[in-house]
């Protein structure tokens, strides 16, 4: 870590969202890696109804969304037990993000049950200090999904994927629980040291407040 990072108010819990293959995870083992924080990712292979319902979205919705929540709300209460002794964190998803995916997918039923389900479970989830939204047209999600060769992956549709990047931009235009990075993740390289990369790093350190915009490509937003 550089003097200038050491020197800056960091955020101690930073959390990445955006839709599917954005590069939230990516992203999240390269800021753990500058900040030397902990990481604390989603573990969707775990997950034994995705596949079914990335082949069939109207079966087994309610399943797939139930099983990611109460694994999410798992991941919220470990890093809230961990936090006294390993204070930093950066995590590759919000837990509000589970309610978008829902009303998303399920029938007005199943939403009716899993809401009542979700206002039980999550009325203590930590706020981050800090929150990253990976921004990209649904052609460059398709083309990072299919790169990445995830067997399940291969029967997301262009009009799901669509569905989910409108569901995420209306969240996120009145979103205000924690200061914002709107990040255009189209045609930017946060892999590598690159100056796309460093210019994300430089507006973590600058202690964010409100609503904050990273665009290198402006012709996106």
């Amino acid at each position: 870590m550089d003097l200038a990072i050491k020197d800056s108010p960091l955020p101690k819990f930073i959390a990445i969202e955006g839709p599917i293959g954005v590069g939230k995870t990516t992203l999240a083992h390269k800021l753990a890696k500058s900040f030397n924080y902990d990481v604390f990712l989603e573990q969707p292979s775990e997950n034994p109804f995705l596949g079914k319902f990335y082949m069939n979205q109207n079966q087994s919705a309610l399943p797939t969304q139930l099983f990611f929540l109460f694994q999410r709300i798992q991941q919220i209460e470990d890093l809230k037990q961990q936090s006294l002794f390993e204070p930093v964190r950066v995590a590759d998803f919000l837990i509000e993000k589970d309610r978008l995916f829902a009303e998303v997918t399920l029938s007005p039923e199943e939403l009716e049950l899993y809401n009542k389900v979700y206002d039980h479970l999550t009325f203590d989830s930590p706020t981050p200090d800090l929150v990253i939204y990976l921004q990209a047209p649904v052609e460059i999600l398709l083309d990072r999904i299919n790169k990445r060769g995830n067997p399940e992956e291969r029967f997301l549709t262009s009009e799901y994927l669509e569905r989910i990047n409108e569901a995420y931009s209306k969240f996120f235009l009145d979103y205000d629980d924690a200061p914002l990075l709107i990040v255009n993740a189209s045609d930017i390289n946060l892999e590598d040291e690159s100056n796309d990369y460093n210019l994300l790093m430089d507006s973590i350190v600058s202690n964010p407040k409100g609503k904050n915009f990273i665009n290198p490509q402006p012709s996106i937003f």
